[in-house]
């Protein structure tokens, strides 16, 4: 007998009378909050309730007759047994003869008919497309209405947390001086006005933190600037006293955070106003585009002149990302120490490895939250770039193989994430050689030389050339940007090589920090990754320009267990050392247990 999910097949019934009844015939609900954030908290799980599949991407539309889920291929096996029962067709995206979303609708939209979804979860590049790409048939668009509201009976709320304050002394830069030139940003684009959708830019501006997203410490939060005035829009009950007489102090005026469709309505521009596409959901971006036409003003799609100041790093910022970096490899080494000791004598899963480093963060001075899931992968399970073990579902981690940890924390004066593959018991020379080439990639990129101008891409190779030598890739970038005390990925500038039409680059400059991970991937075999994080300084200058490099601010050891020197250029074996006598240096006068400190001095010998 086949098995029925009465449960969702009910929420299905319950959503399709909805529809009905507000005259939409498919429905769209995809997996993000109103900011486009890395993670969705519970609130936003609309796709998850009606269709049960619960993995971080995906997109459910429904009709009167028919529904469809679109995932990637790190889900397919997870989407086909969480659906089992539903009558939620699964849609392989990327596969062959599998439509996009966009081609799904246009097969099967009669002309005319209407496509809802909410507006503030989906992008406004999605929106565009979609309109695109159903204009010849007419569609009409119903995005104001989110009718999980209506049918999802015991929703969780909305996140909502306290704010609070950063002191000027700790950002180093005060909002007001930050403002003034965002402001001088807006004039030279020539716009009087400028709407801020993006979370960690409001934050960073405002010196304000909050804990509504995951791992993210931000606040759900629209800001409005124009020449004289500075209005955030945030959930009323967020505001605590402190905040609130901040704001007042410095001159911000709040307003509540589901006021911002009806603000945009009704305010009167007085010019032309500053926003960007690619952070904008697509309700706020047609709220937007009605009333500028009304008021006969242009909208100015430009980067978020807060994107660049934000990632290079103030000097105050830089002195405070150096000691809480030192502090967090110190606690890395003690862990390390502590696997490498334990494993074999004692039960250990990637979860339990993962919740000791996490306990171990979380007791560093000025500890704040995970700055995103420590990934903690055994042997095989660390060929997966995504993998997540639970407390339920994790390998034992035995006395043979390795162990990856990728992981990291947010503290007051900095956000880390690093990653070490440890040697937990015997590994193979094939293991060694793509370790070995590994290292070389990280040391080869940390120590790169290089003229201003320079993006990412110009770089890449560095950390790619030793794989490459041996005829191997890994596929995702080398390096991504990191907040100060805000989110782990950050942009504009990034590490990577392929070539995208359109895609934008940015130019590394003094101050900006940058993750610095090559890896190797061998399907059900192993996987390893090696990642520091860099910090883009000035070198010389000459009359060829100015030269830039990169100084480490990770210092954890590199297992010398898996070190091959045998695939190792002579200039490698003493950049290792170099590195190596600078761990040591640094991060011996944080740790107090004589064990470790004996370990230590061995793990960062020269070789």
């Amino acid at each position: 007998m086949s098995y029925e999910n009465t449960v969702i097949k009910e929420r299905l019934k319950n959503l399709r009378a909805k529809m009905q009844e507000y005259g939409i015939d498919y429905y769209m609900m995809p997996t993000s909050d109103f900011h486009n954030s890395e993670y969705s908290a519970d609130f936003f799980k609309v796709r998850e309730y009606f269709c049960g599949f619960d993995g971080s991407n995906g997109t459910l539309v429904v009709s009167q007759d028919h529904a469809g889920m679109w995932t990637d291929g790190r889900y397919f096996i997870q989407a086909e047994n969480q659906m089992k029962g539903t009558g939620v067709e699964l849609f392989k995206m990327m596969n062959p003869g599998v439509p996009t979303i966009e081609e799904f609708l246009f097969d099967n939209m009669k002309e005319g008919q209407t496509l809802g979804f909410d507006g503030r979860v989906v992008s406004t590049s999605i929106g565009e497309r979609l309109e695109k790409k159903l204009s010849d048939k007419k569609v009409n668009f119903r995005i104001d209405k989110d009718l999980a509201e209506e049918v999802w009976t015991e929703r969780p709320a909305l996140p909502c947390h306290d704010m609070y304050v950063l002191s000027d002394e700790l950002c180093g830069r005060s909002f007001k001086e930050k403002l003034s030139d965002v402001r001088a940003k807006m004039e030279k684009a020539g716009a009087k006005a400028h709407l801020l959708s993006k979370l960690d830019d409001i934050m960073w501006l405002t010196n304000l933190r909050g804990n509504d997203v995951e791992c993210n410490p931000v606040a759900l939060s629209y800001a409005y600037i124009t020449m004289d005035e500075f209005i955030l829009f945030v959930q009323e009950k967020e505001v605590t006293e402190e905040v609130r007489k901040y704001c007042d102090k410095v001159g911000i005026v709040l307003k509540d955070y589901h006021e911002i469709m009806s603000f945009i309505s009704s305010v009167k521009f007085e010019g032309d106003i500053l926003y960007d596409k690619r952070n904008t959901n697509f309700l706020t971006f047609k709220t937007l585009s009605d009333k500028t036409k009304a008021d006969n003003v242009q909208m100015k799609n430009e980067k978020d002149p807060t994107e660049l100041m934000k990632a290079v790093k103030n000097e105050t910022e830089l002195k405070n990302i150096r000691e809480v970096y030192l502090r967090d490899s110190a606690a890395l080494t003690e862990f390390i120490y502590w696997v490498k000791k334990n494993v074999g004598k004692m039960p250990m899963t990637e979860y339990t490895a993962a919740m000791k480093l996490d306990s171990m963060r979380a007791e560093l001075p000025g500890f704040i939250e995970l700055s995103f899931p420590t990934i903690s992968a055994y042997n095989a399970n660390a060929a997966m770039a995504h993998y997540e073990a639970s407390e339920n579902n994790a390998a034992e981690v035995k006395a043979q193989g390795m162990l990856l940890v990728d992981s990291g924390g947010t503290y007051m004066g900095g956000t880390t994430d690093v990653t070490r593959t440890i040697v937990v018991g015997e590994i193979s020379d094939e293991i060694k050689k793509h370790y070995t080439a590994t290292v070389a990639g990280m040391l080869q990129m940390a120590d790169a030389l290089f003229l201003e101008g320079c993006t990412g891409r110009n770089l890449d190779v560095y950390a790619r050339r030793p794989l490459w030598d041996i005829g191997i890739d890994y596929n995702h970038g080398t390096g991504h940007g990191i907040g100060y005390m805000l989110n782990v990925h950050e942009g504009p500038h990034s590490l990577r090589w392929r070539y995208a039409e359109g895609v934008s680059e940015a130019l590394l400059e003094p101050g900006m920090i940058v993750s610095d991970e090559p890896g190797v991937y061998i399907e059900g075999s192993h996987g390893i990754r090696i990642e520091n994080i860099i910090e883009v300084v000035e070198r010389s200058e000459n009359e060829y320009g100015k030269f830039l490099g990169f100084e480490h601010l990770t210092y954890a050891p590199i297992d010398l267990e898996a070190i091959d020197t045998r695939y190792m250029k002579p200039e490698h074996v003493e950049l290792l050392n170099k590195y190596h006598k600078a761990v040591y240096d640094k991060v011996s006068p944080l740790i107090k247990d004589e064990e470790v400190l004996a370990w230590l001095k061995e793990a960062t010998r020269e070789i």
